[in-house]
């Protein structure tokens, strides 16, 4: 049976799949989770610090999302968004409005992170072509930021290496600098590093024009670019300068909002910024179902119905938008969340998380540990072993030989456990981690 799955898998082309690996890929086969435990086909308990990919935020196997996406099947599957609505998508965008911070009131659905970015970069053009600044759709975002796989929203993304081989929009989109410390130069104190970084904005926008420049596009803390949390005060000076040039600020919410930093969305609670764009997906559903979502402030909507345009009609959709079962299991999953109190309780365990981790620096190949709320990057030395595997593949490999899942990217492992994690299982998780580590240290020694 397992040689079957293998093969049947084989055929399933993963993302970021390595085309020269094709039909010979090992993958681990999961087939049932509980909490911030997965298990595998053979019957081995992994503590899955990644949370599926950043978003089982309030852990596996819970019994009321699966009552109410089964509810939710049975009463409506499906309605078309075009001419129909349903109950579930209206009251998930009147929670969104009330949590969203500022005068963001208005949701439009899509069915992923990638789609919801890729929704916010059409918006703004749309709204820029109805206001007579056809010119004005050119996009900064950073290098290592991570916005999606659609078109737009991977030429909104800076990682190079995801950009090898692919087609991208290399004309409208633009990079400053990753907003990591670790970069600074040795000499430099973070808050003159910080200058450096705002100052390149604003070097970019008196560059390309303000009147080209359409908007700013920033995870508040880049993700899988190595959970980079940037200088104190810069995401908030960056929303400053954007403002005085009349460049739209767009926050990437993805993975920072529903929890992930104690709060439903990160950009104002903790970075003080309220942005005119939020999108979000992952933690939105806990992962159970697809889900995005772009939400709009209030002021970018106001007069386009003033325009003079005849039928300016915003042609972006989705068959899924405001897919009603979707949209159930959205609204179950910030019914958990409020009713167990886990934003409270992130924030309780979180500073513990990260100085658990902390003590990871005592071994030699560590780098860095870095990481805020329940997001966590512990970057080793660049390192290769005799077969050309990096560094973080092999702990990966070791760490799920002793039941924990992290991450691998490059050289860095990096983890978002679920938003349920206790104290105990955080320090099973150190100990899991620090063990896979050390034999890795042996393999590329």
């Amino acid at each position: 049976m397992r040689s079957n799955l293998k093969s049947a898998d084989n055929q399933f082309l993963h993302p970021w799949d390595d085309m020269n690996d094709l039909d010979r890929n090992e993958r681990t086969f999961l087939v049932r989770g509980e909490g911030v435990y997965v298990y595998d086909d053979t019957g081995n308990r992994l503590l899955d610090a990644p949370a599926g990919m950043w978003c089982v935020n309030i852990g596996h196997g819970r019994q009321e999302m699966a009552d109410a996406i089964s509810e939710q099947v049975l009463k409506l599957a499906y309605n078309s968004p075009w001419a129909l609505t349903s109950e579930p998508p209206a009251l998930l965008a009147a929670k969104l409005a009330e949590l969203a911070p500022g005068d963001i009131n208005h949701v439009f659905f899509s069915t992923g992170g990638s789609t919801a970015i890729d929704t916010a970069l059409r918006f703004v053009c749309f709204r820029n072509n109805l206001l007579g600044r056809p010119d004005k759709k050119h996009f900064i975002s950073r290098v290592n930021g991570y916005h999606g796989s659609t078109y737009l929203a991977s030429s909104c993304s800076g990682k190079a290496k995801d950009k090898k081989f692919v087609d991208l929009d290399d004309r409208h989109f633009h990079y400053i600098g990753d907003p990591n410390p670790l970069h600074r130069s040795a000499q430099q104190s973070v808050e003159e590093f910080c200058d450096q970084l705002v100052a390149e904005l604003d070097d970019t926008i008196k560059t390309l024009g303000s009147d080209r420049v359409a908007a700013f596009v920033a995870e508040p803390i880049l993700a899988s670019g190595g959970v980079v949390v940037p200088p104190p005060g810069y995401l908030k000076r960056c929303a400053e300068i954007c403002r005085r040039n009349d460049v739209l600020f767009i926050a990437d919410e993805v993975v920072t909002a529903f929890g992930r930093l104690g709060h439903f969305f990160a950009s104002e609670a903790v970075f003080g910024v309220v942005p005119d764009i939020i999108t979000t997906a992952k933690g939105i559903t806990s992962g159970y179902l697809p889900l995005g979502a772009t939400l709009v402030s209030d002021r970018l909507l106001a007069g386009l119905d003033q325009t003079g345009s005849d039928h300016a009609i915003f042609a972006n959709g989705y068959t899924c938008s405001g897919h009603p079962v979707a949209c159930a299991a959205a609204l179950k999953n910030i019914e958990i969340i409020e009713k167990e109190n886990l934003l409270d309780h992130c924030r309780e365990v979180a500073p513990y998380f990260q100085q658990k981790l902390l003590e990871l620096l005592e071994l030699d190949i560590v780098k860095d540990v870095r990481g805020m709320g329940l997001m966590a990057c512990v970057e080793c030395e660049q390192a290769v072993a005799k077969n050309g595997e990096g560094v973080a593949e092999i702990i990966d490999r070791e760490c799920q030989a002793l039941g924990l899942i992290v991450r691998p990217i490059y050289n860095m492992c990096v983890m978002s456990p679920p938003l349920t994690i206790t104290r105990s299982e955080i320090d099973h998780l150190v100990e899991m981690l620090r063990d896979g580590i050390q034999r890795a240290s042996q393999v590329v020694a």
